[in-house]
């Protein structure tokens, strides 16, 4: 008789606080045989695992995958690969696994490329998505200020590349967070005073975690450069949205 396969859950761990991983996770977390989590080539450091800790079994075998910090996207593609097979390996012993990820795994997740590399070479792999609390909803709840209103757009973007994308609309939306902040974060406040009407540009660092920064204006890193975790929640005015 064919031994049945294990179910892989992705989970996102939140933003940094243990205690903001939704209650699901946290069972699922006490229930998994072994854990992934995702790590530079540089070091075997996980945040993700780092947050889920106080939710993890003693015991509970944990694995850091080694992803490249690269822009070679062959190279990059490879990973995802390979760490999907060793995954898919667990998986087929009939082990439970779960895949940490920080904030949302559906949201700028290393997840993501991992569970569509599983679902093609392993179809048969029964997986369940675990959702988790963005950093961007968490510092809109930090800095107490709505992300959107009536009929208002949010903006979610990646800021790798600067303001390119908010330049390239030509209706803006009210709202705009940009994700990995830190990249470019001057270019990314010239393109938000280029557009005019965002009056309110607040930057975030290492949301919820106990260094947290919040930076009320975020011309302040014109002449500093932000935290790694930094965010920023960017929003018109009311008059001229």
């Amino acid at each position: 008789m064919k031994q049945q396969t294990g179910t892989l859950y992705g989970i996102g761990v939140g933003p940094g606080d243990p205690e903001l991983l939704t209650v699901k996770s946290a069972r699922i977390l006490s229930e998994v045989d072994i854990i992934f989590a995702a790590a530079s080539t540089k070091n075997d450091y996980s945040l993700a695992v780092n947050i889920a800790g106080p939710h993890i079994p003693k015991g509970t075998a944990v694995r850091t995958l080694q992803f490249p910090m690269t822009k070679d996207r062959e190279e990059t593609r490879t990973a995802w690969k390979t760490h999907a097979e060793t995954i898919i390996s667990e998986l087929e012993l009939g082990k439970n696994a779960a895949f940490l990820t920080l904030g949302d795994p559906m949201t700028y997740s290393t997840y993501g490329y991992i569970l569509q590399n599983i679902q093609k070479i392993a179809p048969h792999i029964p997986i369940t998505t675990i959702p988790g609390i963005t950093s961007y909803q968490a510092a809109a709840a930090c800095i107490n200020t709505p992300l959107v209103e009536g009929e208002e757009c949010l903006l979610v973007v990646s800021g790798v590349n600067g303001g390119d994308r908010l330049r390239q609309m030509t209706i803006k939306p009210e709202n705009v967070v940009f994700m990995k902040a830190y990249r470019n974060i001057k270019d990314i406040n010239a393109a938000l005073e280029d557009a005019s009407g965002f009056t309110r540009c607040v930057g975030v660092s290492n949301c919820s975690l106990p260094d947290q920064k919040i930076y009320p204006d975020t011309r302040e890193f014109n002449d500093r450069s932000p935290e790694y975790w930094t965010l920023i929640i960017a929003k018109q005015s009311k008059n001229h949205a």
